[in-house]
């Protein structure tokens, strides 16, 4: 589980998270997707918090002196390194209110889940970005993450096709 962290950042504080927090974790994810495509579906979120949202799940908070409502948040799942084969930390959500943002927050907060990490054993964490979060993609870069796979999709037609 998720161990005390600290967090020095002026005005800010870190906790940990729960199951509990389902609610907020659904509409945090909702909120990123919508920052980034208001046309983009979000009925699938709350299914995919469900699936993945659980004891051996870290989920850490950041509360604002000034905010009644959490201002950030950093949520660890787990996957599978296709080249290895080692079970290590992915980052399933990672979210900044926007007038937090360029405070340093998902800086604390990756910082937070490599130390995490680390106490855990393990030796690398992975991420997805959306191709066109250049903001994101920045930040990671920028933390030393790097591209090590370009993933590719092809829609299919919405036809049935007949069984060979």
């Amino acid at each position: 589980m998720a161990s005390e962290q600290s967090f020095a950042l002026p005005g800010y504080s870190l906790r940990i998270g729960s199951t509990l927090d389902r609610t907020t974790v659904v509409k945090f994810m909702e909120r990123t997707y919508r920052e980034l495509d208001p046309q983009q579906p979000t009925d699938h979120i709350a299914a995919t918090v469900d699936r993945f949202l659980g004891r051996d799940t870290p989920l850490w908070w950041v509360d604002a002196d000034s905010a009644a409502s959490p201002v950030g948040a950093l949520w660890l799942g787990q996957a599978t390194d296709q080249r290895s084969g080692i079970l290590h930390p992915y980052v399933l959500m990672l979210y900044v209110a926007p007038a937090h943002r360029r405070c340093g927050i998902a800086t604390a907060l990756l910082a937070v889940a490599e130390t995490w990490a680390q106490q855990q054993g393990h030796r690398q964490i992975s991420l997805q970005v959306f191709s066109d979060n250049q903001a994101a993609q920045a930040l990671y870069n920028r933390l030393g993450y790097q591209s090590e796979a370009v993933l590719m999709k092809k829609k299919l037609s919405e036809e049935t096709v007949e069984e060979i």
